[in-house]
């Protein structure tokens, strides 16, 4: 065996250069295994702590559910056996992640139950002041506290902190203001929409497609005036709005539909056109016949769609006029009007041009 001074001896003979390659070799050896010590130990670490975890959320399960079954059936008083359980259940969460698993448990037998039972582990909650750790979280520098706060006191229907919960109106963090917004909606329905006279940042589709479904889901469908939000600076909220009228039936509106038709963003007039289309507002047709040369192509577009469920024989000049518009949507849908209002008219300018995409579209429209 090469006895170990030997190395030592070769090592300080070396040049620098490689003196300083087997310092790098030894150093980063060192790293290596102090790596993969404390990989193993994380690993430990974390399995321990789910093995933990997961013995603290069974004997919270059990505590909860004898609590539930607990009560007296005549009353909704507290028993004494369950007072004994919010007490140890207040030992048990003394420190901050223990409420979290408590509160994690019980949002998981609330989704499973519902009814009398889902109203007594609400009640369980406020009683071993849980509440006030939640509110802890919504007062928070952290979004990600604010919003997981929000979600808690939206999932135990806790309606006294409005006023803290509007606070958060127009924070920085999207998920946060979307979390603020479905509280309110989820529990105040149609009188929670009152947020929207305060907002000044974007309401995103995938937020405006939940709380349509929220309110769809509310047992009550008495819908709150709608007319200001049509006029807000906020343009995310003047696209809700005009959700909410289309889907709510909101003719009550038609003066200020008819009016947002002059709004500067393009998009909300197309939106516009759309919905004064769905409620039959006749009284916007002439309008923008008369306007049509200036309007936008999408406004056009939108404006011949509402044409095939309003036309009316006065309309024919005007159908004529575009059966040969540049647009292909625009000229298939005159055609297919033209036709509707007089068969003989269809005929006869059926030849007036020989453009292959016009000759398609009369062949399509004549056999349909």
């Amino acid at each position: 065996m090469i006895p170990f001074n030997y190395f030592i001896e070769l090592f300080k003979e070396s040049d620098l250069i490689v003196e300083l390659v087997w310092i790098f070799i030894g150093i980063l050896f060192f790293l290596v295994i102090t790596v993969i010590i404390y990989l193993k130990y994380l690993r430990s670490t974390l399995r321990r702590n789910e093995k933990s975890k997961n013995k603290l959320e069974k004997e919270f399960e059990t505590a909860v559910i004898t609590y539930l079954y607990s009560g007296d059936d005549n009353t909704e008083e507290i028993s004494s056996d369950q007072q004994v359980i919010i007490e140890e259940l207040k030992k048990e969460t003394s420190k901050a992640y223990r409420k979290d698993i408590l509160i994690g448990t019980m949002l998981k037998l609330d989704y499973e139950i519902s009814g009398e039972m889902a109203a007594a582990i609400n009640k369980l909650y406020i009683q071993i002041g849980l509440k006030e750790y939640t509110l802890s979280k919504i007062k928070s520098r952290k979004w990600n506290l604010i919003a997981e706060g929000l979600r808690e006191l939206t999932l135990f229907e806790v309606a006294e902190v409005q006023h803290l919960v509007k606070e958060h109106i127009n924070h920085p963090k999207s998920e946060v203001r979307s979390q603020m917004q479905l509280y309110l909606v989820n529990l105040f329905h149609f009188k929670g929409l009152d947020f929207l006279n305060e907002i000044k940042t974007p309401i995103s589709e995938w937020d405006q497609i939940q709380l349509l479904e929220v309110l769809q889901l509310s047992k009550t469908q008495e819908i709150s005036d709608i007319s200001s939000w049509l006029k807000s600076p906020n343009e995310s909220v003047v696209f809700f709005s005009l959700k909410l009228a289309k889907i709510y039936n909101q003719y009550i509106v038609k003066e200020e539909l008819i009016a947002l038709l002059q709004h500067p963003n393009v998009n909300v007039r197309v939106e516009v056109i759309h919905v004064i289309n769905h409620l039959d507002i006749i009284e916007a047709k002439l309008d923008l016949k008369n306007n049509f040369n200036i309007l936008e192509l999408e406004e056009q577009i939108a404006f011949f769609t509402m044409m095939e469920s309003t036309y009316e024989l006065d309309d024919k000049p005007f159908i004529v006029d575009n059966i040969l518009n540049p647009n292909f949507e625009i000229k298939f849908a005159a055609i297919k009007i033209l036709k509707k209002i007089s068969l003989d008219d269809f005929n006869t300018f059926k030849d007036i041009s020989i453009d292959p995409e016009f000759i398609k579209i009369i062949n399509y429209v004549e056999s349909n």
